[in-house]
């Protein structure tokens, strides 16, 4: 019993704090053809972190769902910027 209870405390100890899923919205530049949606999801989908990522053409969007422990709406913005796409936050 004793056993349990302490590998119970070690795995409790031991455990990263309880991040929050955040979802948030770029807006994305530069994206002229239907294959640069891929190349935006690709290079946001590469930072650590992240969980999901939907490009939208038509309105220049990029919707992300990361963990904010993780990562962070600047390191999702600058992997855009860096494979030709500047993005920001949409408010």
């Amino acid at each position: 019993m004793l056993r349990t209870l302490s590998f119970a405390a070690v795995l409790l100890a031991s455990s990263p704090a309880w991040a929050d899923e955040r979802t948030v919205t770029l807006a994305v530049e530069n994206m002229t053809c239907a294959t640069c949606p891929i190349a935006v999801r690709m290079a946001i989908k590469g930072v650590a972190g992240v969980k999901d990522v939907n490009v939208d053409f038509a309105k220049r969007t990029a919707v992300v769902t990361f963990d904010d422990a993780v990562a962070a709406v600047p390191q999702l913005a600058e992997a855009s910027r860096r494979a030709g796409f500047p993005a920001m936050r949409k408010e």
